[in-house]
């Protein structure tokens, strides 16, 4: 069996190889560390085998007077930043974790806390090398081969095989970041301060606590600068595991409403250096961190809401419904990205995390719905539920997105259970 990082289980078998090209010769779909949450990077219904591509994970090429960097797309963003960090050079955009390959960057099309300013991983992809669906080894840029480039770009993986990845990396005046965190009153406040921050923050991210009145917690920080930085790299930060998989007991409304409370007096108001392991990717401190919502697993619901006004209405709706969100992430959002199914749009992002019960299905469709009223989207790297009519009814670049697909893979040979579901793929 195997699952998203939402522990939803489903019949499937990962094979591996440091030969990716020869892996997906003949593969419905590629899988790299298997975070995201749903059912995006699991094989259709009736195919087993996915081609996974961690074995493959070797940097190719690096151009220091550039920071173009060529990678195999195994390499996981962890190695990456183990091996650049200290070296004063950082990916352009990261998102919420380390435990996440080049390639699935790109299929994900990521984002992070610092869209406002950079966009999307996307953005920064300077080529692709993909096995398409008829075999061949085809690579394509924003000038060459540009439809199917951007129709990859946050395709979930359904153009082709993603075999190497190409981009750019940013230079860093030192490896550590100042951070500053406020706390906030309410939902409004913390909004307010995201669109405040903007102009000179570059990595912005909310938290809100959905269970105790929606106080919230404001992060926002920079790369230090030389001269205000130890002359010391960063230390990795030391990990320890969940051991096994928690009743599902553990995680209730009471004792999220202990933990956020805890959180909130404990993180507000303080700024100085900080690892940027801490600030980027917090919960990758504790390992196999998902075994807490037991054996009925959990999604994390992502949208992006246009208006900034609709943050209090969709919390509200939340409230109506019941929904109880552990966890609840809110980051501003710039210019839509060029990726035919990129995620983010100028807005508000937010992330919820939501064990699964018997109500799931109906929280989602009602989130959906108001979604779709309020002009936004979700985030296909998170969904495990979402219905194929309220998807389409989101994505106006669906058509163009599908015709692309549809002119390199005819018969639809690479395929996921995601793409079953919401684009009604054959299974």
């Amino acid at each position: 069996m195997l699952s998203g990082w939402g522990r939803l289980p489903r019949p499937g078998k990962e094979i591996f190889s440091e030969d990716l090209r020869a892996l997906s010769r003949n593969a419905v779909l590629s899988r790299g560390l298997g975070r995201s949450y749903g059912d995006s990077a699991l094989p259709p219904p009736g195919h087993l085998e996915v081609a996974t591509t961690t074995m493959a994970e070797r940097i190719l090429a690096f151009d220091e007077s550039t920071g173009v960097l060529r990678a195999e797309a195994g390499l996981s963003l962890r190695e990456l930043n183990r091996i650049f960090l200290p070296r004063c050079w950082f990916p352009p955009v990261t998102p919420g974790t380390q435990f996440v390959t080049m390639g699935g960057m790109v299929a994900a099309d990521v984002h992070g806390k610092n869209h406002h300013v950079d966009g999307t991983f996307g953005a920064h992809v300077k080529s692709l090398v993909l096995r398409v669906a008829d075999g061949r080894i085809v690579e394509c840029s924003p000038s060459s081969e540009a439809e199917l480039f951007w129709a990859t770009v946050g395709g979930m993986g359904l153009t082709g095989h993603i075999l190497e990845v190409e981009f750019k990396m940013h230079p860093i005046p030192s490896p550590w970041i100042f951070e500053e965190r406020l706390r906030l009153p309410d939902v409004d406040a913390l909004v307010a301060a995201l669109k405040d921050s903007a102009a000179d923050w570059p990595f912005t991210v909310g938290w809100l606590d959905c269970l105790g009145g929606g106080r919230a917690i404001l992060n926002r920080g920079r790369w230090a600068a030389k001269d205000e930085a130890p002359a010391s790299t960063p230390k990795p930060l030391g990990q320890i595991s969940v051991p096994f998989e928690l009743p599902n007991w553990v995680l209730n409304r009471w004792s999220m409403r202990v933990f956020n409370a805890l959180t909130y007096h404990a993180r507000g108001n303080v700024k100085g250096l900080i690892n940027p392991e801490a600030f980027f990717y917090p919960l990758d401190k504790l390992l196999h961190w998902n075994r807490i919502y037991g054996h009925r697993g959990f999604i994390q619901y992502q949208c992006v809401l246009p208006n900034a006004g609709g943050a209090r209405a969709f919390l509200e709706l939340l409230r109506k419904h019941r929904a109880a969100a552990f966890l609840c992430v809110i980051k501003d959002c710039a210019e839509q990205g060029q990726g035919l199914l990129s995620f983010p749009l100028p807005g508000i992002s937010i992330a919820l995390d939501l064990a699964v019960d018997e109500n799931t299905q109906g929280i989602v469709d009602h989130l959906n719905e108001a979604v779709v009223a309020d002009g936004g989207r979700i985030y296909l790297a998170k969904d495990a539920f979402t219905r194929a009519e309220h998807f389409e009814a989101m994505e106006p670049r669906l058509d163009a997105w599908k015709a692309v697909r549809q002119s390199w893979d005819p018969d639809l040979k690479i395929r996921s259970a995601q793409s079953v579901r919401v684009f009604g793929d054959p299974s």
